[in-house]
């Protein structure tokens, strides 16, 4: 495959607020400082919010393709994730992501099939794969 590019444009606003969206794309996402630092804004996705939701959203993505490609069969696929951020040597770094996914099967026998396919799909996620953070996947599979 050849090199994709994936254009992002940003808008500043007001305040510590500010727009993203994508000619390719019909939604606009503000973005905001947190509100644990100084000026932050609460209720706003902040880029932190955006990286965790990055590294959970590649995470599915990868899941279902490689699901399908395994023919697992699922009911559900629900995945919560905690983004860590630390000061690390006086410098801001996210540090870890906890992936929590929730897989319901419909056929009890596929529960090991289900944790190497979840296992595999954070092994090959790309944006996993493209940052220095540690990925950390707490499986929980369901019947």
């Amino acid at each position: 495959m050849e090199a994709k590019e994936y254009q992002v444009d940003l808008e500043w606003k007001e305040s510590k607020i500010g727009e993203i969206s994508s000619p390719v794309l019909d939604d606009t996402i503000k973005v905001a400082t947190p509100p644990e630092f100084p000026g932050g804004i609460e209720g706003i996705w902040s880029p932190e919010h955006l990286f965790t939701a990055a590294v959970n959203s590649c995470f599915m993505t990868t899941f279902l393709a490689i699901a399908e490609k395994s023919r697992l069969s699922f009911k559900a696929f629900t995945c919560q994730a905690k983004g860590k951020l630390e000061l690390v040597e006086k410098t801001f770094k996210m540090t870890e992501v906890n992936l929590y996914p929730v897989l319901t099967l419909e056929n009890i026998e596929d529960q090991e099939k289900a944790n190497k396919v979840l296992v595999k799909s954070e092994n090959a996620c790309l944006i996993s794969n493209s940052i220095m953070s540690k990925v950390i996947l707490n499986i929980t599979i369901k019947h």
